[in-house]
């Protein structure tokens, strides 16, 4: 029996324990100076941009389309809600496991909304618009059910502790599938913010290409946030069940300006834009500066979008406020780029960032974006990024970010693709039961709680299953990296990690197609 494996492995998801880091405060984060190793390798944007979509499908719960694409996967889930008398079938499974958990899969929700609204055009041009627009809708869809009425939106189905008793296929699962829920007696600000944000940023997303979804996410929008800001608590506190596995260490603060700012954008009405205004100070939004954007912490992101609205003429009433926003924003921005003073973000010898141990690529994920929109920002309206460390214009931000995604994509000293599925050489025992189980398609066999422990997870070969597009966990603080199923912190990958790549790739892509056009209009020179 695998019961010494089974005990060791139902706490593993356990949320990192020090998440926040508060800006003046902070231990000091030293840096090493060595570059991103030049393996010379030829990557491609492409192809990477194909795989992160497919990733999503591979994460589904429910029923299944008859487009889907990644074949070794098959309904599951299809009775969730059903002891709670709603229907919450479909959705994403987070990570290796099959909790639906509300508040990551909001966030990643978000992230491939956002990242649809700053690079739709490259993405179209890559073909891949439409799967980027099924992504986001599988994950709307869900939470459309799972907001029942105006104050009550459920949370979860799952739990993990019963979860990381079995190792299963998704199809085969025989864990509890209890929903939970906040509402007015329990409420869950952070997770109703962010869900709203998520869903206000789909309603841009759809706004034109589905007019009627799009006014239905913004009505499902507008009632979440005002339900998160009448009734205001962290939603860990008040469903005990998720303290360990994804607990709002940041509090729903930085989630209720968030998710006013996606409405605002998504509205155009001023209440929106106001209540980001009133509440910068004591809500946090001009006060702490973070080395960090996640699905816990949402203040980088929030103070790069309230920035960008400082060049709008419409926003100069609220020109402090937005500038102590775009203080903050870009104290992020010169830590990534090594450029403050003190307050830098380590990276590895190889030029990694680096903030924690445990699934450390999320931070690159969302630092490779950020940077990437910040750079574009920066270009279109003709400025540069004031660190400490001297100015920085925007090409110098996009090489940066490049040189991350490029580590991800197998420039990196273990010449490792951290994207599986991409490349040569990427990660073959990743932290995941579906992908690690003979497909349901193969053998519909059952496979007991106990037995995928006996017979699957601890075996030496790379997994039956391809989690195509996955971004693990990824290597530790000195670039080392073990290709284990039991090393959860490195292979296990999240939705939230990939979802902020699709546009990143894309945007790389559409540059490495310029350079390529550019080079081939090039006078021809005779050589002697």
């Amino acid at each position: 029996m695998a019961m010494e494996k089974k005990q060791q492995l139902q706490c593993y998801r356990a949320a990192p324990k020090p998440t926040f880091r508060f800006a003046k405060h902070w231990a000091v984060l030293l840096i090493s100076i060595f570059p991103i190793l030049n393996t010379g390798l030829a990557l491609d944007y492409g192809d990477a941009l194909k795989k992160s979509l497919l990733y999503f499908e591979s994460q589904r719960s429910g029923r299944l389309p008859y487009n889907q694409r990644v074949t070794w996967r098959h309904h599951s889930g299809l009775t969730d809600g059903l002891e709670q008398g709603v229907d919450l079938v479909g959705g994403y499974y987070d990570a290796g496991d099959h909790v639906k958990f509300g508040l990551p899969m909001a966030f990643t929700v978000t992230m491939l909304s956002w990242t649809v609204i700053e690079f739709q055009h490259q993405i179209a041009v890559a073909g891949e618009l439409e799967h980027a627009l099924e992504a986001i809708k599988w994950g709307t869809d869900y939470f459309i059910k799972a907001h029942t009425s105006p104050n009550v939106l459920w949370a979860e189905v799952g739990d993990g502790d019963t979860d990381h008793y079995c190792w299963q296929r998704p199809e085969d699962m025989t864990t509890s599938r209890q929903a939970y829920r906040i509402d007015e007696n329990n409420p869950g600000s952070d997770l109703a913010g962010e869900t709203a944000a998520a869903m206000a940023a789909a309603s841009i997303v759809f706004k034109k290409t589905n007019p009627h979804y799009s006014h239905l996410l913004l009505h499902h929008a507008q009632q979440l946030f005002e339900f998160g800001d009448k009734y205001r608590g962290k939603y860990d506190e008040n469903m005990g069940v998720v303290k360990s596995y994804y607990a709002s260490v940041s509090g729903y603060k930085d989630e209720l300006l968030w998710g006013a700012l996606w409405l605002y954008k998504a509205t155009d009405n001023e209440k929106y834009l106001e209540y980001v205004i009133n509440n910068a100070h004591c809500f946090g939004g001009t006060g702490w500066a973070m080395a960090e954007f996640s699905w816990d912490v949402k203040y980088a992101g929030l103070q790069i979008m309230a920035a960008k609205l400082l060049v709008e003429e419409k926003h100069k009433e609220h020109g402090d406020t937005l500038e102590q926003y775009r203080s903050k924003a870009e104290h992020y921005l010169c830590s990534c780029l090594d450029k403050n003073n003190g307050t830098n973000v380590n990276r590895t010898p190889g030029g990694l960032l680096h903030i924690r141990q445990w699934n450390n690529m999320q931070y690159v994920s969302t630092a490779a974006f950020l940077l990437t929109v910040y750079s574009d920002f920066l270009l279109n309206s003709n400025q540069k990024l004031k660190c400490h460390g001297g100015s920085v214009d925007h090409e110098e931000i996009l090489g940066f970010a490049k040189s991350q995604v490029d580590y991800i994509l197998g420039s990196n000293p273990m010449n490792m693709s951290y994207l599986v599925g991409y490349g040569p050489k990427y990660p073959a025992r990743v932290h995941h039961r579906g992908a690690s189980i003979v497909s349901y398609r193969e053998n519909k066999g059952f496979i007991g709680c106990t037995q995928g422990y006996d017979n699957w997870y601890g075996r030496e070969e790379p997994n039956p299953n391809v989690l195509v597009g996955a971004l693990v966990g990824g290597p530790d603080y000195q670039d080392n990296f073990t290709d284990q199923r039991s090393n959860y912190m490195q292979t296990e990958a999240c939705t939230y990690n990939t979802a902020p790549l699709v546009g990143v790739f894309a945007k790389l892509l559409q540059m490495e197609g310029q350079k390529s056009h550019d080079n081939h209009n090039q006078p021809l020179v005779a050589s002697y």
